[in-house]
């Protein structure tokens, strides 16, 4: 075994050892089932801010991101003001009714809190489908993760991917398992600053590599097709095509609002300080760290031509250019970046199963037994699936992203906005985001997927603007005193 192989392994030997230590050390706080789930609304800023970037951006950014700006040049970078845009959405708009509102009203799941004030049997059906919509897209979700952590563990130290997708696997529901909702935003704080730190030294090796930003456009120029430098991707001028292509990526940060394991860590806040401090931590750490992987992806395609695998990157390039201790903290960093969001999702999943479904109320003395069953049942799903359907990190965690977005995504907005719909019509608006956006992905490609990530919820929306007052006239005796 090489010097860099031993290096490597050492790094993420101690990493892994320290996840599941907090992990340990967590467990004497998850005594409630609040504690469990949301920490009994106490995150601070930094916990909150690190804690909600790393569980959105996972391998999707560092391998996926950086992998698309490999392949389609400078197009892909509409989709940074659309994340940025989209982190906004939900901390300067949404956060300060959903983080006080769920503080007061002490819901410890997403759809808790937006279900408040609905009959007992729409409550019921909403809880139902939301938690069956929840599991469909964290499986493929969390899958797209695993096969993540396979090539990481591959490129590492040289064991198969399904020995990799094991390890991951074994590593991230450990410290959940054990730790709950502080073991995730501990480790995923720790997580978070780590994908900042490699998402500056990769990039930087990378284009001194590649001879310096003049020489990567240079190169680039001379190199490939003259689309790969144009910000409509060669669609010949701002026609109806081009509009849709940056309106669909820009559109990626719109499903934001309806991830429902991001948007816990605004449900956790402990007060409106948090929130203002945490947002400026996710500000900055999303600007740092998808410009890194832009830069990268540019270097990459100056470095390599177009003939590198677009996922495997981020891996060769740290493999080549760093030296093995260094390498196998780049590899660290990506097994943070899947962590941080696998780890979300599961205690996501658990809270919705075991909460909304009432399996908690049932056994209240074993409700925490019960949510970290649930979260091995999870876990061991989606490692099946990583082994049994392999597919592109990028595409499986988009339909996803996007079904979760437009499913949930404008029952958040209409909270925002006052709307009080009742539950059939939340139900209705639900079942039509994430249907029309699976349909529009098995069916169409049009540019930029604007169909698939902003088409489906507009008819999702007017659904709940026009049903916008009747859980306020259904709660409205007859005079018209509440």
């Amino acid at each position: 075994m090489g010097e860099g192989a031993i290096a490597a392994i050492s790094a993420l030997v101690v990493y892994n050892l320290a996840m599941i230590g907090i992990g340990l050390w967590a467990m004497r706080k998850a005594k409630s089932q609040q504690d469990f789930l949301v920490g009994g609304h106490q995150l601070g800023p930094w916990l909150a801010g690190f804690a909600y970037v790393a569980s959105t951006s996972s391998a999707w950014v560092l391998l996926g991101f950086s992998g698309f700006v490999y392949t389609a040049g400078v197009q892909a970078l509409w989709m940074i003001p659309g994340i940025i845009g989209g982190f906004a959405l939900v901390w300067v708009w949404a956060g300060p009714k959903l983080s006080s509102e769920s503080r007061a009203g002490g819901h410890m799941t997403l759809m808790s809190y937006l279900a408040e004030g609905v009959s007992p049997l729409e409550r019921r059906f909403l809880a139902v489908t939301a938690a069956a919509l929840i599991v469909f897209c964290f499986i493929f979700y969390i899958a797209s993760q695993f096969q993540g952590a396979g090539q990481a563990f591959q490129s590492a130290v040289g064991v198969d991917l399904v020995t990799g997708v094991l390890i991951g696997a074994a590593v991230v529901l450990a410290y959940t398992f054990l730790g709950g909702f502080w073991a995730v935003s501990l480790t995923d704080t720790v997580q978070g600053g780590l994908m900042a730190i490699v998402a500056v030294i990769l990039p930087v090796a990378a284009v001194a590599a590649a001879g310096g930003p003049q020489s990567i456009l240079q190169t680039i120029a001379s190199t490939t097709h003259p689309d790969y430098l144009d910000p409509l991707g060669g669609l010949g001028g701002v026609g109806f095509a081009a509009i849709g292509l940056v309106v669909g990526l820009i559109s990626t940060g719109i499903a934001s609002l309806g991830q429902p394991h991001n948007l816990n860590w605004i449900m956790a806040l402990k007060d409106e300080s948090a929130r203002r401090r945490g947002w400026l931590i996710a500000l900055v750490w999303g600007i740092v760290v998808y410009a890194g992987m832009a830069a990268l992806g540019f270097a990459a395609r100056a470095i390599f031509g177009d003939g590198a695998p677009a996922e495997g990157i981020f891996l060769s390039l740290s493999n080549t250019l760093l030296p093995p201790i260094l390498a196998g903290l780049v590899i660290a960093a990506l097994l943070s970046a899947i962590m941080s969001t696998v780890d979300a999702q599961l205690l996501v999943t658990s809270g919705t199963i075991t909460e909304d479904l009432g399996l908690a109320r049932a056994s209240p003395k074993n409700a925490v037994l019960i949510s970290r069953i649930v979260i091995f049942a999870i876990c061991a799903l989606a490692v099946t699936l990583t082994l049994v359907l392999p597919d592109s990190i990028f595409r499986r965690v988009l339909f996803a992203w996007s079904a979760l977005g437009a499913a949930f995504g404008p029952l958040v907005a209409a909270r925002v906005m006052n709307w009080r719909p009742g539950g059939w019509a939340m139900l209705g608006a639900m079942l039509c985001g994430f249907g029309l956006t699976v349909i529009f992905y098995l069916t169409l490609s049009l540019p930029g997927d604007w169909d698939e990530r902003l088409a489906p919820w507009l008819p999702a929306l007017l659904i709940l603007w026009l049903a916008r007052n009747q859980r306020c006239a259904a709660t409205t005796p007859v005079g018209g005193v509440k």
